[in-house]
């Protein structure tokens, strides 16, 4: 396997389907709590791609739209581009709310981005956010993956190290609860001690560890597995002493994690996948309890290494052990709670 494979695979269709599955627990309510809707040069994902997914037999009931950088306004001032983000997708929802395509409330939560790094000043951008969305706006992610390898970063995104200690950014971090809004963090495993560290500075502000804290797998991270497992380990058990953070349960399938599902001759099974993943899904549960873990397909990025139909057997898989309350909080109840879906 390529030691540094691109971050966002490209999606094979035809391998895709040669692997087709019996859907598990197929009455099982699902929020998805994390998917992105774009259109980019030679990849397109939007609202009738992810209804194509949303129909491959799972009961998906809602979902969750998470900023991707999609539909940004061409001109204005920089600050205010990622509303039209906001507005492209709640037009969607608007779409999805119509009940014509269906029962699931897709982009029934809409999480989009704005720079924190403005200080006080983001709170104005925060309201317009807000305004354009109503109750579905949620929250903001301000994506904070960084590593000293630049070829593990996500694509078009350059935050400095240490982008969560940064006094602007605490300052408009501060803005989010007095609004009600929720923080997305994405990162990698070096920096959930920073992400503990801000989560501990802010108490009353809701924020949510994106991909179970974004473990490492390529470059120099390759061939380390146990090593970095342990890192990581010691790193989650830590935050999760922090009861306003939660934790979405997926996004192993992006290459930076360096499973290589997306090497194989044939697509990986839902029991491979569950196997590959129990250690850092189960160890997160364990450390944050059902009620503050919500499962995610983070599609179509994951798309590259499996189907939307075999990703969430592979979740129920997972989740095989738990009691009927505990898979209502991990697969429909806590993405609802903590984003305050309405109903």
């Amino acid at each position: 396997m390529s030691a540094t494979p691109p971050t966002f695979l490209p999606v094979n269709q035809a391998w895709l389907d040669r692997r087709t599955e019996t859907i598990i627990e197929p009455e099982l309510p699902i929020v998805d709590a994390h998917h992105h809707l774009w259109e980019r040069p030679g990849w397109q994902y939007m609202f009738g791609d992810l209804l194509e997914d949303l129909g491959s037999g799972h009961k998906i009931i809602a979902t969750v739209f998470v900023q991707c950088r999609s539909m940004y306004r061409a001109g204005g001032p920089e600050e205010l581009r990622p509303l039209g983000e906001t507005e492209f997708v709640n037009g969607v929802a608007a779409m999805s709310a119509s009940g014509r395509y269906g029962s699931a409330r897709v982009c029934a939560g809409i999480v989009g981005h704005a720079d924190l790094q403005l200080g006080a000043r983001v709170r104005e951008v925060l309201e317009k956010h807000i305004r354009a969305a109503g109750e579905r706006f949620r929250g903001i992610r301000h994506i904070n993956a960084w590593d000293e390898d630049a070829s593990v970063m996500t694509p078009g995104y350059g935050p400095p190290k240490g982008l969560l200690g940064e006094r602007s950014f605490r300052e408009g971090f501060a803005c989010l609860a007095p609004l009600d809004l929720t923080f997305d963090a994405w990162l990698y495993h070096p920096q959930i001690d920073e992400l503990t560290a801000l989560a501990r500075a802010f108490p009353q502000t809701r924020i949510v560890l994106d991909h179970v804290g974004g473990p490492i797998g390529i470059a120099r991270y390759a061939n380390r597995r146990e090593e970095i497992f342990a890192q990581w380990r010691a790193s989650i058990r830590e935050l999760a002493k922090c009861p306003n953070v939660f934790a979405k349960l997926g996004g192993l399938g992006m290459a930076v994690g360096g499973f290589g599902f997306h090497l194989q001759a044939e697509p990986p099974s839902s029991e491979a996948l569950a196997n590959a993943w129990r250690p850092f899904i189960e160890t997160t549960i364990d450390a944050f309890d059902t009620n503050r873990c919500m499962f995610e397909s983070n599609f179509p990025v994951d798309k590259g290494s499996y189907s939307y139909a075999v990703g969430w057997n592979a979740f129920k898989r997972l989740a095989s052990g738990c009691t009927a309350a505990e898979k209502e909080d991990l697969f429909s109840r806590t993405a609802t709670r903590f984003y305050k879906l309405a109903d």
